[in-house]
């Protein structure tokens, strides 16, 4: 297997496992709102809602970090990096990986999974409301989403190697972006004609081009 189809590879899996934590704002919303009804208007409100919501909010926010790596979507201090030479970035990045990612997300994965034998193994409720929901298959997430991003970060750290050797970052896989959002918005719009929605696309996508290219490496279209 090629450098290239494993990063992809670890790009894919946890895009998949991102977008699959994703509906759990479905979850969410859901409980929300019908909290929202037996409080407001039926006045019998449900004491592990809040629990439960901390639960799922949690878990998508802790499940999502590995497809964010993957998307170089976490926020950076931009305004020295995105003018650095992708070498330079590369090897700014390398240290930074080495020094704290790897120490801190090694740290996570063991102390988290200490965290969840012991909640599994006395079946933890919260305390947190009377009669609390069980607890322990949500810290089970801790360490399950820090090994994810340990996979991640593994893999980012190759990329760095290889725009070190090439002076080329390695491409990612393309997930949507805002952009495609305002394209179809554009190209949907019976308010605007052909001419001005063809000069608004390619504005946006240069715009969105440069902002790409000053983060790291192209994206490959899937």
């Amino acid at each position: 297997m090629s450098l290239q189809r494993l990063l992809h590879l670890v790009d894919g899996i946890s895009t998949w496992v991102g977008k699959a934590a994703a509906w759990l704002i479905i979850g969410l919303m859901a409980l929300i709102c019908v909290e929202v009804v037996k409080r407001y208007l039926l006045n019998a409100p449900t004491a592990w809602i809040f629990d439960a919501s901390n639960m799922f909010y949690g878990s998508l926010f802790m499940l999502a970090g590995a497809y964010t790596l993957a998307q170089n979507g976490h926020v950076r201090g931009d305004f020295l990096y995105g003018s650095m030479r992708p070498r330079t970035q590369a090897a700014f990045d390398l240290v930074l990986y080495i020094l704290f990612f790897l120490p801190g997300i090694a740290a996570l994965v063991y102390a988290g999974y200490s965290y969840a034998e012991l909640s599994w193994r006395i079946g933890e409720h919260s305390t947190v409301t009377a009669e609390g929901p069980p607890i322990y298959h949500f810290k089970a997430v801790i360490p399950v989403a820090g090994a994810l991003v340990m996979l991640q970060g593994l893999a980012e750290i190759l990329r760095c190697v290889a725009c070190l050797r090439t002076g080329t970052w390695p491409s990612r896989l393309r997930d949507v972006a805002e952009i495609d959002v305002v394209e179809e918005q554009l190209a949907q719009s019976e308010h605007v004609d052909e001419a001005t929605r063809r000069d608004a696309i390619e504005r946006a996508q240069k715009i969105d081009e440069a902002a790409r290219q000053r983060g790291q490496g192209g994206d490959l279209q899937t």
